[in-house]
């Protein structure tokens, strides 16, 4: 069991992954990012030159039967190991983006997942950040956050991401693609994005992302 846990979810550029990540360096928790971890998995699948149409269940069942995914605390950054390689970066690219929902929602990736993710914060205290991680993963989490933006506004953030790791982007594009992810994450059978009834919702459309941290940080305080 993890000491304590800082669950947050919501959709894609929502600003869930920068509050958790800086939120744990203020608080000295352990950043849990499991979007990388799903993010990880479905780089492998296309590495493998896995069919984007029609998903081989067979060679993902492989993956995840032979796959290492590590999260190493290197200079105060979470950096990304798959199979020992550092894909930190790779992870972020347009092509894993556009395919990292069909891959999460594959019940055995998810089940494996969530295995995973509670092994990994046993005997920590940790903040991470998802989709499922207050309903499923840590549904017993002392702090439950659902974070919220309107969609303009998560596309201008995502392309600022991205172009902070110097991937270009294109403004139509980012929205179509939050747009699908929005729509397959919330409908999928298995663990689908939704609030958890115990969860506070943090509409971050109007807030600057320090606002959005610091508020956050007074909920966890008040917990601890």
């Amino acid at each position: 069991m993890a000491k304590f846990v800082v669950a947050i979810d919501g959709g894609a550029g929502s600003g869930k992954s920068t509050t958790a990540r800086e939120l744990a360096k203020r608080l000295h928790f352990f950043y849990l990012d499991t979007g990388a971890m799903y993010r990880a998995i479905t780089l492998k699948y296309l590495q493998r030159d896995g069919d984007k149409d029609n998903i081989d269940r067979g060679l993902v069942s492989e993956i995840i039967a032979s796959t290492t995914i590590d999260l190493r605390l290197e200079n105060s950054v979470t950096r990304v190991y798959l199979d020992e390689k550092d894909v930190t970066l790779e992870i972020r690219k347009p092509q894993v983006n556009d395919f990292v929902s069909q891959i999460s929602a594959i019940p055995a990736v998810r089940k494996w997942m969530v295995e995973k993710q509670r092994e990994v914060a046993k005997g920590k205290k940790v903040i991470c950040e998802g989709r499922d991680i207050g309903t499923v993963v840590f549904p017993n989490a002392q702090v439950k956050i659902y974070v919220q933006a309107d969609l303009e506004v998560r596309a201008q953030r995502r392309r600022k991401e991205l172009s902070e790791k110097n991937i270009e982007s294109n403004f139509n594009e980012v929205i179509k693609n939050l747009k699908f992810r929005d729509k397959y994450d919330s409908s999928r059978q298995h663990s689908p994005l939704k609030k958890a009834e115990d969860a506070i919702v943090v509409d971050t459309t109007k807030l600057t992302i320090e606002q959005e941290i610091s508020f956050v940080e007074k909920i966890v305080r008040e917990r601890l």
